[in-house]
């Protein structure tokens, strides 16, 4: 039998302990045994996105609760700023314009991240703006943007900041209230090591004050029907319990190891990948690069599709390609979430092999190695 690698960026791994977990009698969930352990998922997602605002936790994908963060925000005709550079800043505009919503979109280069004075301008010449719309990681690239920078710009505005960390949020750095993000969007099947299934958004006093001033259009996804069943720990709806008792464990894991070491352990995992990378004589995408995946340019002899097709079908190796206006021209390699050195380790080794079949000229191992030069580091070093 063939083992298979799911190294693809999202869904990831799950850790067996996870998997056990999950494994155990379904309960109901209008008992105090739910309400106990949505209690503690919720301290434990605190702790990893860094925040003592509101959270709240959807049965549906990251899209389920970006949508909330849409609908719930915007009246039509409002204007919302979004920062599209790949396809989950495209998404981001996809759902003002299904809202009824204006949306004023910063274009930036596939590859790039985006500069943040931009952002300042359009808020200084708009005071129309009532949301901005950003990503942490765009995931379709590979890209890092200063959130940092991002959040204390519009915190000097009446807008409000939301963030996509479906990809990034437990595997980079994210400091949810320092940074003043006003909602953050997360999915359970990047680096928290769960299946997907589960999505998560948190809820500041600035992004109340917009919610309760506007009329929500959501049913679902209305926030302010879960803010009531909040008060006891419960959910407007039947509440994925089987997911929620694999996410206590999950949250359990990274909070044991605790959340700044595991963004340190990514680095060196996505330092490794790099190094590799650009030994081969390849080209990086992103820049600059998040440490959750790892985008990387391929030869232009190389047809990316085929590629990831080969690992897959012929190696039992799940890698993603490129989307859009970058399909098969780029491949990207997961190191969020439950991975580890020798994932890396395995995914460049395959890289080269199906690279060398496909007749690039390269040296064979000489990716390993370098990754190698840097795993024997235990912490890593920043770029």
């Amino acid at each position: 039998m063939r083992k298979e690698y799911l190294l693809a960026p999202g869904p990831t791994q799950v850790p067996p302990e996870v998997l056990l977990e999950m494994a155990r009698p379904v309960f109901h969930h209008r008992t105090g045994e739910y309400r106990k352990l949505h209690e503690e998922v919720l301290a434990g997602l605190k702790a990893v996105f860094r925040t003592e605002n509101d959270v709240f936790i959807s049965s549906s994908s990251g899209t389920g609760a970006m949508e909330a963060a849409v609908a719930n925000v915007l009246c039509p005709g409002d204007k919302a700023l979004v920062v599209q550079g790949g396809k989950f800043g495209e998404r981001w505009t996809e759902l003002c314009e299904a809202f009824g919503a204006q949306p004023v979109v910063i274009e930036v280069e596939w590859g790039k991240a985006v500069d943040p004075e931009i952002i300042r301008k359009h808020l200084n010449d708009d005071p129309d703006i009532v949301a901005v719309y950003t990503t942490l990681s765009e995931t379709s690239t590979g890209v890092a943007n200063d959130l940092q920078s991002i959040g204390a710009i519009v915190k000097k505005n009446d807008a409000i900041l939301v963030c996509d960390g479906i990809s990034s949020v437990g595997a980079v750095p994210m400091e949810t209230d320092a940074w003043g993000v006003d909602m953050l969007v997360v999915g359970s099947q990047k680096a928290l090591m769960m299946p997907p299934g589960l999505a998560f958004v948190t809820v500041s006093p600035k992004a109340w004050a917009r919610i309760d001033f506007c009329e929500s259009t959501a049913y679902y996804f209305d926030l302010k029907r879960a803010r009531k069943s909040m008060k006891t720990f419960d959910n407007p709806w039947t509440p994925a319990v089987t997911l929620m008792v694999g996410l206590r464990k999950a949250l359990e894991i990274l909070n044991e190891r605790g959340i700044e070491q595991i963004w340190k352990d990514h680095t060196r995992l996505a330092q490794a990948a790099r190094a590799a990378a650009k030994a081969l004589g390849l080209e990086l995408l992103a820049d600059p690069p998040a440490d959750c995946v790892t985008a990387i340019r391929l030869p232009k002899n190389v047809d990316g599709v085929e590629l990831v097709k080969k690992l897959r079908t012929e190696h039992g190796i799940t890698i993603a390609g490129g989307q859009a206006e970058l399909k098969g021209t780029i491949c990207r390699i997961s190191h969020m979430g439950y991975a580890g050195d020798y994932d890396v380790i395995i995914a460049i080794s395959a890289l080269e092999m199906i690279l060398d079949e496909m007749g690039c000229e390269l040296e064979l191992g000489a990716g390993v190695r370098a990754a190698e030069q840097v795993l024997k580091n235990d912490q890593g070093t920043s770029e």
